[in-house]
């Protein structure tokens, strides 16, 4: 049974974006929303402000608290991100210790192609633009990787604002890559294009096994993740 905590009722008719400040936010029938922390839900950019209420204005009779992906990511860049944005470096440089992209499968040959296709310019675009330079290795094998590049993963993270830190953290977690959300956040991938290069040894097994609904249902999930997430950040650049 679906807790009503999880969906109340929907108590407002039109959410809009207003100006706050030197920022933006959005209002319920006129009404300014708080963060739980209960600050100002102040955000950069109207673009980001329209689209928190474009997503506000698309619940049904009950609210889905779990589908306000763009609402979650501000109330955590506006209540957690100023306070921990070292810890939220450091689990950058933690997921470049174990990158997805990094990881070339062992065989066959058709998939190692497809993963390098797709994945070494990546990052090579990395060490290029970000002087993140990250070794490769087979299978799920650990390797070390260079202490100048997780630096400069670290330091790249703590040159984001809030928001965009906020964003590349959950681009991290989503794709199992930090070379690939930093290429999301710098606008040199678009967030449901990297969402599906992180998943390619996936979608090369299902092409020939097959897929159940249970797994199916998982992506999906993902999937909708990775379009708000590209919502984020457009919002973000606009």
């Amino acid at each position: 049974m679906t807790s009503p905590h999880t969906h109340p009722k929907r108590f407002y008719k039109t959410a809009a974006s207003e100006p706050l400040g030197d920022g933006w936010t959005i209002a319920l029938d006129g009404r300014t929303i708080k963060t739980p922390a209960r600050a100002g839900l102040v955000l950069p950019t109207r673009a980001l402000a329209d689209a928190l209420a474009a997503e506000w204005n698309a619940q049904a009779d009950h609210i889905d608290l779990a589908a306000l992906y763009l609402t979650r990511l501000a109330n955590v860049a506006i209540d957690r991100a100023g306070e921990t944005r070292e810890e939220l470096a450091d689990e950058v440089a933690r997921f470049c210790e174990t990158d997805l992209i990094c990881h070339i499968a062992e065989e066959p040959e058709d998939l190692i192609a497809l993963e390098e296709g797709h994945w070494a310019p990546v990052r090579e675009w990395a060490g290029d633009v970000l002087g993140v330079n990250l070794v490769t290795t087979e299978g799920v094998r650990a390797t070390p990787q260079p202490d100048a590049s997780l630096d400069a993963a670290r330091e790249y993270a703590l040159g984001l604002d809030d928001f965009r830190l906020t964003g590349l953290v959950y681009a991290c977690a989503l794709y199992g890559s930090a070379l690939l959300a930093m290429a999301v956040c710098e606008g040199a991938l678009a967030a449901d294009e990297a969402f599906e290069m992180s998943r390619l040894d996936e979608s090369w097994q299902i092409a020939r096994w097959g897929e159940d609904e249970e797994s199916a249902a998982a992506t999906e999930a993902k999937r909708i993740e990775a379009v708000a997430l590209a919502k984020w950040f457009r919002g973000l650049a606009a």
